[in-house]
């Protein structure tokens, strides 16, 4: 069976520089696009509100992430558990995996809409809002949550989907909530000047379209039948999605905890500077914003290329495994080299995008890009390593990975650091947590490399033994 699936299947077969090109291009023009119209919010709320606008939504990203959090545990988990399940040749096993995510994803997100609505103001104060900057939070967070179950469908659909051999749709369902956001935002902005509240509805508006189109394709699928029962919640399924979700839910999570402490940080010790409280806060929520821009395209060419690994690691074609990886790093630490170069020389270029503030505001923002982003260029080591382990259906090395730069390393570079040097301390612990990070999931990778493929083989041999006797 496992033959036939091979044949069948252009994953199993198509060469694998134009499999990667065919999935991971799709994957970061979705991602890519995604993060852009995050920063063209940024953009349009710097320009119609001012930098305490910007400064709110840094805010209420904690609470997006956890969103998201959630929704790229249940997605990526399915994502890996069919693309596995498929190269094995079990369809039906599948199946059931997509549709007991469907069932978490909407049950999930629903009950995170009800409770961030109830503790939406203390959540503002714990994520860092004071001031002038809880109002506009309040005003942007009561809209954005509400748009929670659109937005949990769109990320977690969409990985499905591209596991399903349209990596194409998956694309095009972003596009579409994302250009509705882009052309709603001036019109809510400025012309209904409805400030941050309008770019909250923009973006809940494309969310809603983003998640039609995808449940249309959810009724579409190619290389599998869904069934009422699949949509029933099953104990090993549901456990080996979350399993195999793991790493990227505490990712998200972990990356919750850092802006949360981020934020305090920024405001205690903004505050002992010339810079005040609110530049920091707003200034380095930009620099986040745009790099993650960039990391976006290196993010997209790793889950991209997730359902060639996971399907040719499930049937056994470990060379296919191996050439996909180094592919997928190569382009990725390519881009982010060339993303630093960028950062380090067209700073002012890049803020001033964000709108014109004081003289005050663009030094500290110069200062953020070219301190904080100084070690970008290590961070596919550990995004693209910690997807290889997820794709192969190892969630523990890819779990460690995925932790070690914003739990292992970068919260307590931001308290030692920070303690020593100040609100530039904060900004040197992004270098540091990357290299380390970066370091570490290298080192792991190399001790682990030739064992990955050597446990799966013994496996197949004493298969093939078991089955002569």
């Amino acid at each position: 069976m496992n033959a036939n699936m091979t044949q069948a299947n252009p994953l199993g077969t198509e060469k694998t520089g134009r499999l990667v090109a065919r999935y991971a291009v799709p994957s970061v023009i979705s991602l890519a696009v995604n993060s852009l119209y995050n920063m063209v919010d940024q953009v349009f709320i710097g320009q119609g509100v001012g930098y305490m606008g910007n400064a709110a939504t840094n805010v209420i990203m904690p609470m997006t992430l956890i969103m998201m959090a959630v929704a790229m545990m249940f997605g990526n988990g399915a994502s890996a558990y069919m693309s596995l399940q498929l190269g094995k040749g079990e369809p039906d096993k599948a199946a059931r995996g997509v549709g007991n995510m469907v069932t978490l994803l909407v049950g999930s997100s629903v009950l995170f809409l009800i409770l961030f609505e109830l503790l939406l103001q203390p959540l503002c104060y714990l994520f860092g809002a004071r001031g002038e900057v809880m109002g506009y939070a309040m005003d942007y967070g009561q809209i954005i949550v509400f748009g929670f179950p659109f937005f949990a469908i769109g990320v977690g659909f969409g990985n499905v989907i591209r596991a399903d051999g349209r990596p194409k749709a998956s694309m095009v369902g972003m596009l579409i909530g994302c250009m509705t956001n882009i052309i709603l935002d001036p019109i809510f902005i400025f012309g209904c000047k409805w400030g941050v509240q309008g770019a909250a509805w923009a973006t809940i508006i494309g969310q809603l379209f983003n998640a039609v189109f995808y449940v249309v394709c959810l009724t579409r699928f190619q290389t599998i039948g869904l069934q009422k029962k699949d949509f029933m919640l099953h104990l090993r399924t549901t456990g080996s999605i979350i399993s195999l979700g793991m790493s990227s839910f505490f990712t998200q999570i972990a990356g919750t905890v850092v802006i949360a402490i981020q934020n305090n940080l920024l405001v205690k010790y903004g505050a002992k500077s010339i810079y005040g409280a609110d530049i920091p806060m707003a200034a380095l929520g930009i620099t986040m914003k745009t790099s993650q821009l960039i990391t976006s395209i290196a993010m997209g060419i790793a889950t991209g290329v997730q359902p060639i690994l996971g399907y040719n690691y499930g049937s056994r074609q470990y060379d296919r495994v191996k050439q996909t990886f180094r592919i997928s790093i190569g382009i990725c630490t390519a881009i982010m080299c060339a993303a630093l170069l960028v950062f380090q020389v067209f700073p002012e270029a890049i803020i001033r995008i964000f709108g014109q503030e004081s003289a005050l505001y663009m030094e500290f923002a110069v200062k953020c890009f070219r301190i904080y982003l100084l070690a970008c260029f290590m961070i596919p080591s550990g995004m693209v390593i910690g997807i290889f382990y997820q794709a192969i259906g190892k969630p523990g090395p890819s779990m460690a990975i995925s932790l070690s730069r914003q739990i292992i390393f970068l919260i307590p570079a931001m308290f030692i650091l920070s303690a020593i040097w100040g609100i530039d301390g904060l900004l040197w612990s992004g270098p540091v947590s990357d290299m380390l990070s970066g370091i570490l999931s290298i080192v792991v990778l190399r001790i682990g490399w030739n064992r990955i493929f050597e446990e799966e083989s013994a496996g197949e041999r004493r298969e093939a033994a078991l089955s002569h006797t």
